[in-house]
C-alpha cells in the first residue's frame, strides 16, 4: 500500500457510499482493469496561441483563424515532461502504459486491482443497487504521490457506477406498426406533408424535417461537410446494460418512411461493448437499455442533416467513459464539428455519481472544444427543476458547463395550413401527467458566464439564493405529447418521443446545417447569440414554468433564449 505520508488527496476525488447500495464484498485483487490518469495543461503555454484563442468568441465564424493542432497542443495538451514524470512513477509501482497522448492529457495504465489499490492508496469493493445494479465502487479520496499533486488532474476507471440518464420521454402505448404502403409520411423529406396528416395516430406530434420547416431551418443545405458525433452510452463492468441502433431500421426510416437517404455513419469505440442494440422494451430500458436514446438521437440528426456524417462515439456509463470520450472527439482525426449530447446527472446532489473532480475535468475538455470551434449541445433534462434530486432546485450537467449549448424543452402546436407554421409554444411541463418538464435554473457550482452579463438569471430558490450560470441557452420541442416521430429498433414500429434528448440534436442539426451554408464553424455560438438574440433571432417562449421558475420576455430558466428560427440565424451569422 502506498505510504500515506509522502502522498496527497487529488481535490475533489472524494466518494462517499451510496446510498441504499448493498456492499457485497472485496473487488477480486488479480482482475485486471484499465485506469486513465489525466495531468494538467501544459502550465506555460505560447502567450500568442493563449492571445489567439482568447480572440475566437468575439470574432463571427467567417473571421476566425483556425487553431493548428500544434497551437491546440500547446495550450491544451500536456507538457510531454509532466507526462513522462507520471510514467515513470506508473512504472515504478507496477503499472504497465498502454497509451499515452500530448493532445488528450492521458495516460492509461492497465494493472490488477492489488496494483491499482496500492498505488492510488485505496480499496476497491463491489456492490449492488436496486437502480444502479452491480458496480465496483471506493470511499474516500484518490492518493497520489507528493510530487505529482499539482501534475495529477483526475484518476478515472477506479469506480464503475453509473453516470449519466437518458433525457427521453415516452408515453406508454402509443407506439404502432408501420405499413409502408399505405403510410400518410412517405417522402415526407422531400416534401414534408402538414402536421395535420400526421393526426392519424399520434395527434399534434411531428417528423423531425417537419420540426425543422416549423423553425424554419436554412432550405437547399443538408449539413453536408459536416461531421457530427453523437454519444451513446452502454455497459458496465460486466457489460450490460445493453445500447446501439440497427442500421437497417434507420435505413427504413429514412428512406422509406421519409423518403430521404441514409447518411454515411460510422463507429467510434471508446469504451465497452461499442454497437450493441437492446430489445428497447420497457423491462429493458427500466434495466438501463439506451437503444431507444440512440435511435432516437441517430432518427433526428440523420433525417435533418442528412448530409452530414454521423460519428457514433460509444463508451460506458462512467466518468471514466465520459472523460476518455469527450477527450478522443475533442481531438481525433475525425474532425468533428458538432457534438449532440443527450445525457446527464444532477450537478450538485450529494449523493450523485459526479464528482468535483470529474465535473472540472469535463468542464476542461468544453472549454477546450471552443479552441477547435466545435459546437457542443447538451440536454438540460426532463424532470422540472428539481432534476430529480428529492429537495430543492438544480441543474444538470453536463448542460450546466457554460462552455456548452444547453438545450430546454416547449410544448409546439402547429397549424393546419399550408405551408405550417407555429401557432402557440410553451414551456414544456406535464409533471401532472407524468410526463415530465424540461430542466433549467441556477447552477450551484458554476459561476455567472459574461456572455449572460445582460440577461436576468435570478437568484437560486434554494438557501443561499446566489446568482450562477442560467440554464438552458435555448430550447426546441421536447414535450412527448407533442413529441418527434421516430423509428423503434425494430424497424417495424414508429413511436412519438420526447425530452430535451429530442430537443438537443434538433439544435446540433440546426448548427450543422449553419456551417455548410455560412462555410466556417459556428463553434462556440453563445456569446452571439446572448447578445444577438434581443434583435429577435429566436422564438421567444414567455408562457408556462418548469417548477420553480417561470418563462418570461427575453432570457429565463425554462427555455433560455428561445427556440430556433434557422433563417434568421443563418442571416445574422452572414452579415457580421
Amino acid at each position: 500500500m502506498t505510504d500515506r505520508t509522502a502522498t496527497t488527496i487529488l481535490p475533489g476525488s472524494t466518494r462517499k457510499v451510496v446510498p441504499f447500495a448493498k456492499f457485497i464484498g472485496t473487488s477480486d485483487p488479480a482482475q485486471k482493469i484499465q485506469v486513465s490518469i489525466y495531468v494538467r495543461r501544459n502550465p506555460n503555454p505560447p502567450a500568442a496561441v493563449v492571445q489567439k484563442v482568447a480572440a475566437l468568441a468575439k470574432q463571427p465564424p467567417g473571421r476566425r483563424e483556425k487553431v493548428a493542432n500544434e497551437e491546440f497542443n500547446s495550450m491544451y495538451g500536456a507538457d510531454p515532461a509532466d507526462l513522462k514524470k507520471v510514467a515513470d512513477w506508473i512504472a515504478a509501482v507496477g503499472l504497465n502504459v498502454i497509451d499515452q497522448s500530448v493532445a488528450t492529457r492521458r495516460i492509461k495504465v492497465e494493472g490488477t486491482i492489488e496494483q491499482v489499490q496500492n498505488a492510488f492508496g485505496l480499496q476497491l469493493n463491489e456492490y449492488e443497487h436496486a437502480t444502479e445494479g452491480r458496480f465496483r465502487g471506493r470511499e474516500g479520496g484518490v492518493r497520489v504521490p507528493g510530487a505529482l499533486a499539482g501534475v495529477i488532474s483526475g484518476v478515472y476507471g477506479l469506480d464503475t457506477r453509473k453516470v449519466g440518464d437518458e433525457r427521453l420521454r415516452k408515453i406508454d402505448g402509443r407506439m404502432a406498426a408501420w405499413k409502408p404502403s399505405r403510410t400518410a409520411v412517405q417522402n415526407a423529406a422531400k416534401k414534408p406533408p402538414a402536421p395535420t396528416k400526421l393526426t392519424n395516430r399520434w395527434p399534434g406530434t411531428f417528423f423531425p424535417p417537419q420540426v425543422a420547416q416549423l423553425y424554419q431551418y436554412p432550405t437547399g443545405v443538408d449539413g453536408t461537410g459536416q461531421n457530427i458525433a453523437i454519444f451513446a452510452f452502454n455497459g458496465d463492468s460486466s457489460g450490460d446494460p445493453r445500447g446501439g441502433y440497427e442500421l437497417a431500421s434507420l435505413r427504413t426510416y429514412f428512406e422509406t418512411v421519409l423518403g430521404g437517404k441514409t447518411p454515411t455513419i460510422s463507429d467510434v469505440l471508446v469504451q465497452g461493448p461499442g454497437n450493441d442494440p437492446g430489445p428497447d422494451s420497457a423491462a429493458s430500458s427500466h434495466n438501463g437499455d439506451s437503444t431507444g436514446e440512440v435511435m432516437l438521437d441517430m432518427c433526428v440528426v440523420g433525417s435533418v442533416a442528412p448530409g452530414a456524417k454521423i460519428f457514433m462515439y460509444f463508451t460506458e456509463f462512467t466518468t471514466q467513459g465520459w472523460i476518455d470520450a469527450l477527450s478522443a472527439a475533442i481531438t481525433d482525426a475525425n474532425d468533428i464539428s458538432v457534438i449532440s449530447i443527450s445525457y446527464g446527472n444532477p450537478e450538485d446532489d450529494p449523493d450523485g455519481a459526479w464528482t468535483e473532480m470529474a465535473v472540472r475535468q469535463v468542464n476542461e475538455a468544453f472549454e477546450a472544444a471552443i479552441a477547435k470551434q466545435i459546437t457542443i449541445c447538451v440536454a438540460a433534462g426532463d424532470d422540472g427543476s428539481s432534476d430529480q434530486v428529492s429537495a430543492g432546485a438544480h441543474v444538470d450537467f453536463p448542460a450546466s458547463s457554460p462552455n456548452v449549448l444547453g438545450v430546454g424543452g416547449t410544448k409546439l402546436a402547429a397549424t393546419t395550413g399550408q405551408p405550417a407554421s407555429i401557432a402557440s409554444e410553451t414551456v414544456w411541463n406535464e409533471v401532472q401527467m407524468g410526463h415530465g418538464a424540461t430542466g433549467g435554473g441556477v447552477s450551484a457550482i458554476f459561476s455567472k458566464p459574461d456572455y449572460q452579463s445582460a440577461v436576468n438569471v435570478p437568484v437560486s430558490v434554494n438557501p443561499g439564493h446566489v446568482v450562477g450560470r442560467g440554464v438552458p441557452d435555448v430550447a426546441a420541442v421536447g414535450d412527448p405529447v407533442t413529441g418527434v416521430v421516430v423509428m423503434h429498433v425494430s424497424g417495424t414500429t414508429l413511436e412519438p418521443i420526447g425530452g430535451t434528448s429530442a430537443a438537443a440534436p434538433l439544435w446540433a442539426s440546426l448548427i450543422a446545417i449553419l456551417n455548410q451554408a455560412l462555410n466556417a464553424r459556428c463553434g462556440f455560438i453563445n456569446p452571439f447569440l446572448y447578445t444577438e438574440v434581443a434583435k429577435g433571432l429566436l422564438n421567444d417562449i414567455t408562457v408556462g414554468n418548469n417548477g420553480a421558475y417561470s418563462a418570461g420576455p427575453g432570457w429565463d430558466a425554462c427555455t433560455g433564449l428561445g427556440t430556433p428560427n434557422g433563417q434568421r440565424l443563418l442571416h445574422a451569422l452572414a452579415d457580421q
